[in-house]
């Protein structure tokens, strides 16, 4: 199973590589991108989540993609299925960021829905989890639209956040 490419009727997913240095470092200098993802990122913390987003897709197949329009020649945002430590459980969550210019048009649902896909069709799990801050309606609000549910608050990166599930 080859899982380097995914599409969307409007979007199109390519597995996370290390030249796309450059555009996590754009996605993370930007305030209004990572408001509800723990804030802006200095170089340093840029070049560890690149280098630990590389290291799980060598060791489990899957992980962060970039995401473009459907013309492939626009990068739009980053879309996730990965390992995630709740509270000591292994799970998979799946994520999704969209830059703010393409907010409002339901591709972050389109994303999620299709990385919901990617998580119980082609890797079989009988669940997903996605994560965000409590205030993010509109990322609760994608998540419900993607068919999970609300399950629990918690603690993640010393930060309180709501759990859903599917």
């Amino acid at each position: 199973m080859n899982l380097d490419t995914f599409a969307t009727p409007r979007l199109f997913a390519e597995r996370l590589t290390a030249e796309h240095l450059p555009e996590i470092r754009r996605m993370h200098e930007d305030p209004r991108v990572m408001a509800t993802l723990g804030g802006i990122r200095t170089e340093a913390q840029t070049r560890e989540y690149l280098d630990r987003n590389l290291a799980h897709w060598e060791r489990f197949g899957f992980g962060l993609w970039i995401v473009r329009d459907a013309s492939r020649e626009t990068i739009v945002g980053r879309a996730c299925v990965r390992h995630l430590d709740v509270d000591g459980v292994d799970e998979v969550e799946i994520g999704y960021a969209l830059y703010a210019d393409w907010w409002g048009q339901g591709l972050a649902t389109e994303i999620a829905n299709a990385c919901v896909a990617v998580g119980h069709r082609d890797l079989g799990l009988a669940s997903v989890v996605a994560v965000t801050l409590p205030t993010n309606r509109g990322s609760r609000h994608v998540m419900e639209k993607a068919g999970m549910a609300y399950e629990r608050d918690f603690l993640h990166a010393g930060e309180p956040h709501v759990l859903y599930r599917r």
